[in-house]
């Protein structure tokens, strides 16, 4: 599959739960999804490889089946990644520029010393976003050129993985014959497909729950501006129920999506739910318990990965900055429950995201658990818009065609 400026895009998810791969092309200045795979996760745990050839065969199943539902053959994918203990920093540059006008040049020369002014040792950056801008000393710019100044200041939110992590994860998509374009922070791919303008513009933090870990990116002023990761995730509420009922971990999870609950109810105690124990066949010894015992074990557990989350954003100075809007997405908030108790904890008003900036999407990947997939292919038009501007510049197109990314989507979704 040609990934060039007008082919189509792969994305490919590799989660603790799940391994997802979407396939789209761009119609009418929207993104088309045409081919979609999903495959249970093996061989990964909390986003981490731990056995090579098994988390090379759960991702060569999922891309096999996009490519077939596409009719293209894939070569090269964005990748989501939440794990290899992702760092955010901000980092402040200044340049002097002498009186002039700044252009393109100017602000490129900027940016390019910002990047190279943080090189953290054992770790690679994935991202680098300019959030902000000031001309001799006045802040809140958000496009610089065309003004004149003494000096060009410029604040940079850099997004780092640990060398090892890129490694592994790395070499396991080579080994299935492909190239890795971009890795792509999740809750900062996530934030991209589910978040609307306004929010993006006003403040919003979201919240990313996946089966390994749960990560969150708060988006201020159009770009995001921290990122975290919470090493807990909706596989530790699994496996909880696994150990406090004796059951096995299919029968755990069964039991949560069917009977689960982040909040108690008067009526749990009077619901019987079957509860197989571990290692008896055909149902021989009779378990029942009630509900009450489920959401006594799910609770906790939600609560810990929730005051998890608060304390993280509280640490980093950027909780008055998102405001008190935060959007829940990930397989693990759709748990009935999480959203009021996100609600209460958080002290936000919470809504539940799901993909809104791509077409084509069945109704089973249109949820929450795809948000992150979707967000990679919005990813991959930022990157090809933006590329596409510089080589206007290159080209010395008119300076009305230098659009920014933020006005541009505004127009196309």
């Amino acid at each position: 599959m040609a990934t060039g400026r007008n082919g189509p895009l792969a994305a490919l998810d590799v989660g603790s739960t799940k391994v997802c791969c979407f396939v789209a092309v761009e119609e009418a200045g929207r993104l088309r999804v045409t081919g979609i795979g999903h495959q249970v996760s093996r061989g990964l745990r909390a986003g981490g490889i731990t056995n090579m050839e098994m988390a090379e065969e759960a991702i060569r199943s999922a891309v096999d089946a996009a490519e077939r539902m596409a009719g293209e053959t894939i070569r090269e994918v964005y990748l989501g990644v939440s794990a290899g203990k992702p760092a955010s920093q901000t980092v402040d540059m200044e340049m002097s520029l002498g009186g002039q006008e700044i252009g393109e040049k100017d602000l490129q020369r900027t940016l390019k010393e910002a990047r190279a002014s943080y090189q953290p040792e054992g770790r690679t950056v994935i991202h680098a976003l300019p959030v902000g801008y000031s001309v001799d000393g006045n802040r809140g710019i958000r496009d610089p050129r065309g003004m004149y100044g003494e000096n060009l200041g410029i604040s940079m939110h850099m997004v780092s993985l640990q060398n090892s992590h890129m490694r592994n994860i790395a070499n396991c998509v080579e080994r299935c014959h492909l190239g890795v374009a971009h890795m792509v922070a999740a809750p900062y791919a996530s934030g991209l497909s589910c978040l609307v303008e306004d929010e993006m513009d006003l403040g919003v933090t979201v919240i990313d729950m996946g089966g390994g870990s749960t990560s969150l990116a708060v988006f201020y002023d159009g770009e995001m501006v921290f990122n975290e990761v919470v090493p807990v995730g909706g596989g530790h509420v699994s496996n909880d129920i696994a150990r406090g009922l004796s059951t096995t971990l299919a029968n755990a999870e069964r039991m949560k999506t069917l009977y689960g609950n982040a909040l108690a109810s008067p009526a749990d105690e009077k619901e019987i739910i079957d509860v197989p124990l571990i290692g008896e066949s055909d149902h021989e010894i009779a378990n029942h318990v009630p509900r009450s015992m489920l959401v006594g074990i799910i609770k906790p557990r939600v609560e810990e990965i929730l005051e998890l989350v608060n304390d993280r954003l509280l640490a980093s100075g950027f909780n008055k900055v998102a405001g008190r809007r935060a959007v829940l997405c990930g397989g693990a908030a759709q748990l009935a429950g999480v959203q009021e108790l996100a609600a209460r904890i958080l002290d936000k008003q919470v809504r539940m995201g799901k993909p809104i900036r791509v077409k084509g999407l069945a109704d089973a990947t249109d949820g929450p658990a795809f948000t992150t997939a979707a967000g990679l292919l919005t990813f991959a038009v930022r990157e090809r818009f933006d590329d596409n501007v510089k080589m206007s510049v290159v080209e010395k197109q008119p300076k009305s065609r230098l659009l920014k990314v933020g006005n541009w989507f505004k127009e196309n979704f």
